[in-house]
């Protein structure tokens, strides 16, 4: 009797120790559902400031001037004149010092006229897509081709001025641009539409976005391509080292001081590559994937570096969005 008794309590204390573990299994199961359909933690952060001077309308590309504190320079998108305009990274225009006695920036001031911005001369602004900077020049991608029909595609070396001092910049050289894969022009795949560029090695680097073949619909990919030569006088037939299948309509990209991670935006997402163990496969590097909020950035299209670990981003509609990497939300699987 008294081993019959023993066995009975044994058999329930197993039984409900199984029904516990099932419960808990059952919630975890019902917690990753839940997770699972309300999807990914979207980056949204708040505009950090705005640009307000009337002539910068459509900001397509930034970076931080070298050496200089809290300096940036923009440019418009396609439809502007050759100028480019200095800011801070509070979205306040930076103006030659004199010129204040007769133009201001941002707020309009009784007796002076809207600051232009600083032309560029000897160049004309077709499609403007993104900026770079090096110790020697200003780096301009007039590489944006909706219609995968130009050809006159080209980046401008442009002369780095004092913003405080300078009224004007000028073209010291413009390299003309071909890809080398591109034979029809428009060509059946439209994979031949670059808004992003950087520096590697001191070498520039075009990240593409790609369209359906018919309308300007996106589809996911980018392609990667090195500029190996820089000649003036005849066309710089690109190189391409790498694609990303998942890229979907990159807007900009910029390495980070230190040359560690490459920031790529896109309309959907900020991806950050790490460095290639070697060579320049950056967009086969491994990658860090943030979906962000449409309804806050928009459309995203500019973006640099503040520091290693802090970055600067704006869109068309003239928000500026400061996100340190510490801040940000885990990433999403790709």
């Amino acid at each position: 009797m008294i081993i019959a008794f023993e066995v009975a309590r044994q058999v329930l204390l197993r039984t409900s120790l199984f029904t516990a573990l099932l419960s808990i299994a059952t919630v975890a199961v019902i917690a990753d559902a839940t997770a699972a359909q309300s999807g990914p933690v979207l980056l949204a952060p708040k505009p950090y400031a705005k640009v307000i001077s009337a002539p910068i309308k459509e900001m397509s590309g930034i970076v931080k001037a070298p050496g200089r504190d809290n300096t940036y320079w923009v440019h418009n998108d396609s439809g502007d004149s050759a100028r480019i305009f200095a800011i801070t990274a509070e979205g306040k225009s930076i103006l030659p010092t004199y010129s204040k006695f007769t133009s201001y920036g941002d707020e309009p001031e009784k007796g002076k006229e809207q600051w232009e911005g600083f032309p560029v001369l000897d160049a004309k602004n077709v499609d403007w897509e993104d900026i770079a900077v090096d110790k020697n020049y200003l780096y301009i991608a007039d590489m944006g081709n909706n219609s995968n029909s130009r050809r006159d595609l080209g980046i401008y070396l442009v002369s780095k001025i004092d913003p405080t001092a300078s009224t004007r910049s000028a073209v010291i050289q413009h390299l003309p641009v071909v890809y080398p894969d591109q034979s029809a022009f428009p060509p059946i795949e439209r994979h031949f539409d670059s808004e992003s560029l950087f520096i590697f090695n001191d070498t520039l680097y075009l990240i593409t976005k790609h369209r359906q073949s018919t309308g300007l619909q996106y589809e996911p990919g980018a392609n990667l391509y090195r500029l190996d030569t820089r000649y003036t006088d005849q066309n710089n037939i690109l190189t391409k080292v790498d694609s990303n299948a998942l890229i979907t309509a990159a807007t900009g990209a910029a390495l980070s001081p230190d040359g560690q991670t490459l920031a790529v935006i896109s309309y959907e997402a900020l991806w950050l590559f790490s460095k290639p163990a070697q060579g320049d496969r950056w967009l086969s590097a491994p990658a860090r994937r943030y979906p962000f909020d449409k309804a806050v950035l928009k459309q995203l299209e500019a973006v640099t570096w503040i520091d290693d670990n802090t970055l600067l981003m704006g869109n068309e509609q003239r928000d500026l969005f400061k996100v340190a990497l510490a801040d940000l939300p885990a990433p999403t699987p790709q």
